[in-house]
């Protein structure tokens, strides 16, 4: 749809314009999966958010970029739009390589006033103030993290103008009180208000102190009754409550805040899942979906093994029942990383501290240091956020804290800003880190159960969904520190698998076991410490090494067996790794995604045989 279609339509057929996209978002995600209940909450505000400002001009910024869905499709990409979080199709976030509507990338959460900031920083130095204006929406959610109020507190400061429309779909900011707020809320994101407040001020500059003070105290006293006072307090202007799905009183509002020429908070209340009954209001699990029916919001996705992160959070529960110095964190991710189920068992020992990543890591410090056992059970990529933490408050200090990391490897369809690819490089630096992983179901178990024993910190990893390897293939013994374990101890060639990637390398020993090939095959077990002394035995039996590993090749697992060898170890062996890359992985289905990696199994045999 052409920009100057929206900005001709009347706010009726804006409102049509609102209810065919939610339609198509729907229809989409129904079939693709993706994120659902909050970008249909989002759909009438990014619809207003393109009749008054200009995308091609102001930069939108949308925080996490999850709820974009209505901006892509008011940016040329509607037919596009039916591949959506495919391989090779459109991203479920914004992308610049897209489209130039899309300003930037955004994966993670509460980077979009500091990147409306800098923005705003940039637009003053260009001298286009007035031409342009920073345009950013923020979930409430996302208001938990202490980058937001960095951010607020810089733009508070400095006046830049910029507009911040903070998308409150849980009401988790504050809530007005009665009709007296809502009336005054009302009043105050009128026009005929901000000019009227705009020229009081001014006049009361040539007024004695004593009326400037009283002036400023009546309106203090009409604010406290709204949510907006702590935003004035850091020096922000403040717009609100007004309703998310008032078209007329969004397009107005809108209007209103671009002409002030200043930083201003449009705080919008919207309902998640708006416009597809099953859906609204406040359901975790219709957040970010798989396929589903439309008609009864069944999921069409059937699995009949337990997904990894099911079994942590299983063998977790049964440890904290006998153990009550077992405690645990998650960063707004309960359910995600099984965290939930502990949160209703033991609401006094398990807690979601909402999206605070660095916080849920310093915080389980104490804790360890108090003699609890500490869980911190965060995504791969959400980790990052963490990594001064662990450094700083948690193996600094050699604490007993364990880190369950779910979603290590490719994570499929959240694509590049998702992708748990550099948890072993960047944890493996760390000093008093160790670093292990299970290859099945059943010794996923077992390092739980090493974990909740460790006297130091550490950190084991899974995958999303199902392990690759599954149990009873190979008996399931207990994790001894440093070591690791034979699991085919025969063969002209060796395979070494960590985590995951014992399942990959066994998917490709059979193929090569087809074609007359025999490979041995060691499960690493631990990257840190390594087990130098049983490598360097296999050194003398066998010259080509391959190894598999669900992360990044720079400062990973074939790194770390290269260090451990001794140089007359390494000048026996030629090692090939087949880890990811340098490059961020696409999005798209998994294992369309590992075929054109050539991380598929048939891929990487034919790589053994060619490089054999």
């Amino acid at each position: 749809m052409k920009k100057s279609q929206i900005k001709a339509m009347s706010v009726t057929e804006l409102e049509a314009l609102a209810q065919r996209i939610r339609e198509r978002i729907l229809d989409v995600v129904s079939r693709n999966g993706g994120h659902l209940s909050s970008t249909l909450g989002a759909t009438d505000l990014i619809v207003a958010m393109h009749y008054v400002f200009d995308a091609d001009k102001d930069p939108f910024l949308f925080d996490v970029s999850h709820q974009s869905y209505a901006h892509k499709l008011l940016t040329g990409r509607w037919d596009a739009f039916e591949t959506l979080r495919q391989f090779g199709g459109l991203s479920g976030y914004t992308k610049p390589d897209e489209s130039p509507a899309d300003y930037y990338v955004a994966g993670h959460s509460s980077t979009s006033i500091s990147l409306a900031v800098g923005a705003a920083k940039a637009i003053r130095l260009r001298g286009e103030e007035g031409k342009r204006i920073p345009v950013a929406m923020i979930g409430d959610g996302a208001m938990s993290a202490g980058m937001v109020y960095e951010a607020l507190n810089e733009l508070g400061d400095r006046k830049y103008p910029a507009i911040i429309i903070l998308n409150d779909n849980e009401m988790s900011i504050a809530k007005p009180i009665g009709a007296i707020s809502r009336i005054l809320s009302q009043a105050m994101a009128s026009p005929f208000y901000q000019k009227f407040k705009e020229r009081t001020e001014k006049m009361l500059e040539h007024f004695p102190e004593s009326a400037r003070y009283m002036a400023k105290r009546i309106e203090e006293g009409m604010r406290m009754i709204t949510p907006g006072i702590l935003f004035e307090e850091m020096g922000l202007e403040y717009i609100g409550p007004v309703d998310g799905h008032d078209m007329a009183q969004l397009v107005e509002t809108f209007q209103t805040a671009r002409s002030m020429g200043k930083p201003v908070i449009v705080h919008a209340q919207t309902t998640k899942g708006k416009g597809y009954k099953i859906a609204e209001g406040y359901y975790e699990h219709w957040h970010g979906v798989g396929p589903f029916d439309k008609e009864s919001g069944k999921s069409l996705k059937k699995s009949s093994r337990p997904s990894a992160t099911k079994i942590f959070s299983d063998k977790l529960t049964q440890l904290a029942e006998v153990d009550e110095k077992i405690v645990g964190v998650t960063a707004a991710m309960p359910s995600g990383t099984g965290m939930k189920q502990l949160m209703e068992r033991f609401p006094e020992r398990f807690w979601d501290v909402g999206i605070a990543e660095q916080h849920a890591v310093a915080s389980m410090g104490p804790l360890a240091k108090e003699g609890f056992k500490p869980f911190v059970a965060i995504y791969s990529t959400f980790l990052q956020r963490g990594y001064d933490q662990v450094i700083h408050d948690i193996a600094l200090m050699n604490l007993p804290v364990a880190f369950a990391i779910d979603r290590a490897g490719i994570v499929g369809e959240d694509g590049e800003t998702h992708q748990g690819a550099f948890d072993i490089s960047f944890l493996r630096t760390v000093p008093n880190m160790t670093l292990f992983a299970p290859r099945d179901d059943a010794t996923l178990e077992l390092a739980v159960e090493f974990a909740a024993k460790y006297d130091r910190p550490c950190a084991f990893r899974y995958p999303r969904g199902v392990m690759r390897l599954q149990s009873g293939r190979y008996p399931a013994t207990p994790f001894t520190e440093g070591k690791a374990e034979w699991l085919v101890e025969e063969g002209e060639i060796l395979l070494i698998g960590y985590g995951n990637g014992v399942g990959r390398a066994e998917e490709v020993r059979l193929l090569l076991e087809k074609e007359g090939i025999r490979a041995a095959l060691l499960d690493l077990r631990f990257v840190k410490p390594i087990d130098r002394t049983l490598l360097t035995k296999a050194a003398a039996r066998f010259s080509r090494w391959f190894v598999f590993s669900d992360g990044v090749r720079s400062g990973g697992v074939a790194t770390a067996i290269m260090e451990a060898l001794p140089p007359e170890a390494l000048q026996k062996i030629c090692l090939v790794s087949f880890e990811y890359e340098d490059a961020f992985i696409p999005h798209g289905q998994t294992q369309k995604v590992e075929e054109a990696l050539e991380l598929d199994a048939k891929s990487l045999k034919e790589r053994v045989v060619k490089s054999l």
